[in-house]
């Protein structure tokens, strides 16, 4: 790996650490630098490019689990939550209901998705219908909501939010924002509705990386394997830097300035494209 494919790897980790815990869409940001700019397919090829850019995302998983190392080894067991009921808790199964709907319909359309879904087109589309989705949440999810901890979370709740979620399997729509507006609009608070969102993020990613690998397991090559591990290793330090600051940003400015970044973001994108 020479200077300029490090620099690569570097910038987008970055861009994946920077943009995967705020709900404009982490896949999203790195079609669209990749696709316009760095161009990483003419040097690893079509599929590999693509898991690239879903391995990487296994680097922001590990900052979620250094993050929330505590919940996540309480739903196995491995540690008590202070203060927490064993008839109120959130567990191991709220996890389960809530990312099966998009674990079953990924797998159902996976291949459609990497041959249509992975463009700057259609990015541009679900950056835009992804904002419409969070300023709706804002406007019309309860005033007052009834959950604000993990554990006031129902099964109901989950398996509500986790069908929304299916709609982040469109890539630009985002996984938080897809999640955290269905938690909203179902009852929880931003915060709340924020940390289920990446606690159910980590079973998701990393089953979606594993079978990403092991599908164009064929078209990697080890000359590249510098290249996925600087990416890796960008993106799990950019994201323990971003990952706190946005978990108390999004308790204060909702959800409705990121859907107007959003839209801009589209009509730059849809000029360059287009004109």
């Amino acid at each position: 790996m020479d200077l300029f494919e490090f620099l690569k790897a570097l910038l987008l980790g970055f861009v994946e650490g920077m943009t995967e815990f705020a709900p404009v869409s982490s896949t999203g940001h790195l079609i669209i630098v990749d696709d316009m700019w760095l161009k990483s397919e003419e040097f690893l090829g079509k599929y590999p490019s693509i898991t690239f850019k879903i391995v990487i995302q296994l680097g922001s998983i590990l900052a979620v689990v250094v993050v929330f190392w505590k919940r996540l080894f309480s739903l196995v067991g491995l540690y008590k939550v202070e203060g927490q009921k064993a008839s109120q808790s959130f567990n191991l199964l709220h996890v389960i209901v809530g990312m099966l709907p998009a674990v079953v319909l990924g797998f159902a359309l996976k291949d459609l998705i990497d041959d249509y879904l992975f463009g700057v087109e259609t990015v541009i589309v679900a950056l835009v219908a992804g904002a419409i989705l969070m300023i709706v949440a804002d406007r019309f999810g309860p005033k007052t909501p009834r959950v604000t901890t993990l554990d006031q979370i129902s099964y109901r709740q989950a398996f509500t939010v986790g069908l929304v979620q299916c709609l982040s399997l469109w890539p630009g729509f985002s996984r938080s924002g897809a999640t955290i507006s269905g938690g909203v609009l179902f009852g929880m608070n931003h915060r709340t509705a924020a940390d289920f969102t990446f606690i159910m993020a980590v079973p998701i990613m990393m089953g979606a990386s594993l079978v990403s690998v092991m599908k164009n397991w064929e078209y990697l090559s080890m000359d590249h394997i510098s290249f996925y591990i600087v990416g890796f290793l960008s993106a799990f330090a950019f994201s323990l830097l971003s990952i706190r600051f946005f978990l108390k940003l999004i308790s204060k400015v909702k959800l409705v300035p990121f859907a107007i970044y959003r839209i801009v973001l589209a009509i730059v994108l849809a000029i360059i494209v287009f004109v």
